[in-house]
C-alpha cells in the first residue's frame, strides 16, 4: 500500500535524514547551557554517547522523529555539534552499536524536551484529525504532510512511514463512508433516478447531460448566452439550485464535483450507488452554481463587447468630424487676424472679411456646420445601434436571475424592477417617475432630451440601455450580486458568521499557538509587553544618558530625541571659509551689476577696494548664477 503513493526512494529519504538549510542548522542544532547539561551530566557517558544522543535531542524537533541511521546527520549538523561539546567527529561513528542504547536516548529526548510516543489516545487523535482533513482533501501525500505536522505540534513522535500511511489510507477510506452519510437524506429514490439519467445519452443533444453540463461556452454570442439559460433552467427544473450540500466542507465539494467531471460515464456508472450518488449530487450542484456565474459573465461580456464597438464607431465619427472640419479651421485661421487687429476700425472689419474671404466659401462653411455632440461624444447613441441585438437575451437574463443590490444601490434595482416587467408585459413606454438617479452625468442629456421631445421610443431605449450598463458595473464592484451566485456573491458572504467561527476557532487558534478566549489572549499580550518594558528598563535605567540620548525621565516616562545632523567633514568646513572670504564682497550691498546686451558679458563689480583675486571670484560666481 505505502509503496502505490510514494517510490521506493522517496520512502528512504521519509525514513531519514533531509539535506538541511543554514536556517533550519542554526534554529534546530543550537545548545543551549541546559542541553548541555543534560547531555554531560558529568560522568558514566561516553564521548560517542554524548554525540550521539546530542544528534537525537536536536533531531526530533527538527524532525519530529529521530532516524534510526544516527550517524548518517547531516556533516555540517554533527560538525556544529562536535565544535560545541569538544568531541571529535569520528566519535558518532562509534555511536549505535547497540540498539538498547539508541532506543533509551530517545526515550530520554522524549522526556527532557516533553514529548510524548505515539500511544493509543495519540493515535486517536491523529485519526480523527486525518478524518477532518481528509473530508477536505483526497491527496495521500498531502494528508501524510499534514499529519507530520499535526504530531509535531502535538509534540508527538512520529511513527514508521509504513504505519502513517496505513492509517491516512483508513481516513480516505471513512471520508468516503462519512460523505455518503452526511448526503443520504437528500438522495430520494426521484432524485437517484435523475441522477442516473445523467449518465444516459440524451438524443436532443447527442451527448450525456453530465458532459453537456461541463462543456461551457466558446463565445459571448448571444445565441451562446441563450445556450447557458438553457442549460440553467434545465439544472432549476431538477431542483440543483436549491441543493443544501453544506453538511459537506467546501474542499469536499470541490474535490467530488472534479471527479465527477473527470472520470467517464461508464466509468460512474459502474460505481456503487453510495458512491456514484455523492458523486452525481455534488457534480449537479457545482454545474448549477458555474451555469448562473457563466451566465452572468457572458451577459457582462456581450454588453461590453457591444459597448467597445460602439467607442469605436464613435472615435471614428470623431476622426471624420475633425477632418471635415478643416475647412472651417483654416477659415477661422483667416478671420481671426483681422478682428485682433485693433488697427483696423469695427465697422470696417465685416466688409474687409467678405471682400477678402468671398462671400461663397463664407455660405459653404454656413452650410457645413454640425451640430454640437453631447456630454459623451455620442457613445451611447452609437451604443443605441446595438439595442436590437442585446434584446435578444437581456430579457431572458434578467427573468432568470434575481439581482440583489447593497446600500446606495436602490436606485439601480427598482430600475431592474420595473425593467424586469416592461419585458414580462410588453410595454413600450417608460413609466413616468422611473428613476434615473443611478444614471451618469455624460449620459444623462440623453433622457432629458428624449423626454423634451417627447420621443418615448428614444426614452425607453437609451433608459433601457443605462439600466443593463449600470447592472453590468454594479456586478463588476460588487453594489449588485447574485444570492445563489459563487463568484458573484454578496462580498458578505465571504466572511466567517459567529456561528461558523465557533466551530472553528479552537482548531484555528491551536495551529497558530494562541489562545481561544480574548481575555487570555489580551493577557498574553500584556505579559509580553511588561518583559518587554522590563528589559528596556534594564538597559536604559542602568545609565546615565545624555540629553540628546533615548533616556528615562525622573517620571519613568521615555524620551527618543529628535536625530542629530551628521556632521559637516572638516575638509567641506574649510572649502565652505575659503569660498566665503572669496566671495565677502557678493554679500556687500556696494555690489553692484553691469551689464550688456549678451548675457554672456554680464559681470559683478565689486569695490575698488578688492583684491583682484576677489574680483575675479566675485565676476565669477555672479556669471555663475546668472
Amino acid at each position: 500500500m505505502a509503496t502505490r503513493v510514494f517510490a521506493d526512494d522517496e520512502l528512504e529519504r521519509l525514513r531519514g535524514f533531509p539535506e538541511i538549510n543554514r536556517e533550519e542548522l542554526i534554529r534546530f542544532f543550537t545548545l543551549t547551557p541546559a542541553d548541555v547539561g543534560f547531555i554531560d551530566p558529568g560522568r558514566g557517558r561516553s564521548p560517542k554517547d554524548r554525540i550521539g544522543l546530542a544528534i537525537q535531542l536536536c533531531t526530533l524537533p527538527w524532525l519530529g522523529f529521530v532516524p534510526a541511521d544516527v550517524a548518517s546527520a547531516p556533516p555540517a549538523a554533527v560538525a556544529r555539534l562536535s565544535e560545541r561539546l569538544q568531541i571529535p567527529v569520528g566519535e558518532l561513528r562509534l555511536y549505535g552499536t547497540r540498539k538498547q542504547t539508541r532506543t533509551d536516548h530517545l526515550r530520554e529526548v522524549t522526556g527532557y524536551l516533553n514529548w510524548k510516543s505515539a500511544k493509543a489516545l495519540q493515535l486517536k487523535e491523529l485519526d480523527e484529525f486525518l478524518l477532518a482533513r481528509a473530508m477536505e482533501h483526497d491527496s495521500p501525500s498531502l494528508l501524510f504532510r499534514l499529519a507530520c505536522e499535526h504530531l509535531a505540534a502535538c509534540r508527538v513522535v512520529r511513527p514508521g512511514v509504513v504505519s502513517l500511511l496505513e492509517r491516512v489510507a483508513t481516513a480516505r477510506a471513512e471520508a468516503g463512508r462519512e460523505t455518503y452519510q452526511r448526503v443520504r437524506h437528500l438522495l430520494t429514490p426521484k432524485l437517484m433516478s435523475e441522477l442516473d439519467g445523467l449518465l444516459s445519452v440524451d438524443p436532443l443533444i447527442g451527448t450525456t447531460r453530465l458532459n453537456w453540463l461541463s462543456t461551457g461556452a466558446t463565445g459571448d454570442s448571444a445565441n451562446a448566452v441563450k445556450g447557458e439559460l438553457e442549460k440553467l433552467g434545465f439544472l432549476r427544473g431538477l431542483d440543483a439550485d436549491a441543493l443544501d450540500l453544506t453538511a459537506l466542507p467546501a474542499e469536499r465539494r470541490r474535490f467530488l464535483a472534479q471527479v465527477g467531471r473527470r472520470l467517464t460515464p461508464q466509468s460512474l456508472d459502474r460505481r456503487e450507488p453510495h458512491r456514484r450518488h455523492p458523486i452525481l449530487l455534488t457534480a449537479l450542484a457545482q454545474s448549477a452554481a458555474d451555469v448562473l456565474d457563466e451566465v452572468i459573465g457572458l451577459f457582462d461580456q456581450a454588453v461590453s463587447a457591444r459597448e467597445s464597438r460602439a467607442r469605436t464607431k464613435m472615435r471614428d465619427a470623431l476622426a471624420a468630424r475633425a477632418a471635415a472640419g478643416e475647412g472651417r479651421q483654416a477659415l477661422l485661421d483667416e478671420i481671426l487676424p483681422v478682428l485682433l487687429d485693433v488697427a483696423i476700425a469695427d465697422e470696417e472689419v465685416g466688409g474687409r472679411l467678405r471682400n477678402t474671404l468671398g462671400m461663397e466659401r463664407l455660405r459653404a462653411a454656413a452650410a457645413g456646420s454640425t451640430p454640437r455632440l453631447p456630454r459623451d461624444h455620442g457613445h451611447l447613441a452609437m451604443l443605441d445601434d446595438s439595442y436590437s441585438y442585446l434584446r435578444q437575451f437581456t430579457p431572458e437574463v434578467l427573468r432568470a436571475i434575481s439581482f440583489k443590490g447593497s446600500a446606495g444601490a436602490e436606485s439601480l434595482m427598482e430600475a431592474v424592477k420595473i425593467l424586469k416587467e416592461l419585458n414580462a408585459t410588453g410595454a413600450r413606454k417608460v413609466p413616468d417617475g422611473a428613476p434615473t438617479d443611478f444614471v451618469p452625468v455624460r449620459w444623462a442629456g440623453y433622457l432629458e432630451q428624449a423626454a423634451k421631445s417627447r420621443d418615448v421610443t428614444a426614452y425607453r431605449h437609451f433608459w433601457e440601455l443605462t439600466v443593463l450598463l449600470g447592472l453590468r458595473d454594479g456586478l463588476r464592484s460588487g453594489d449588485v450580486y447574485v444570492p445563489s451566485s459563487r463568484r458573484y456573491a454578496d462580498p458578505a458572504s465571504y466572511l466567517f458568521t459567529p456561528a461558523q467561527w465557533a466551530g472553528q476557532r479552537d482548531q484555528f487558534c491551536q495551529l497558530v499557538g494562541k489562545p481561544s478566549a480574548a481575555q487570555a489572549a489580551l493577557e498574553g499580550c500584556r505579559e509580553e509587553l511588561q518583559t518587554a518594558m522590563g528589559d528596556l528598563e534594564k538597559v536604559l535605567g542602568g545609565r546615565k544618558a545624555g540629553v540628546g540620548e533615548v533616556r528615562l525621565s525622573e517620571k519613568g516616562e521615555l524620551i527618543i530625541p529628535p536625530l542629530s545632523a551628521e556632521e559637516v567633514p572638516a575638509e567641506a568646513a574649510a572649502l565652505r571659509d575659503e569660498l566665503s572670504s572669496c566671495c565677502r564682497w557678493l554679500r556687500s550691498p556696494r555690489c553692484w551689476w553691469s551689464w550688456t546686451a549678451a548675457p554672456a558679458s554680464w559681470t559683478a563689480s565689486p569695490t575698488p577696494a578688492a583684491s583682484s583675486r576677489e574680483r575675479r571670484s566675485s565676476s565669477e560666481t555672479c556669471w555663475l548664477c546668472s
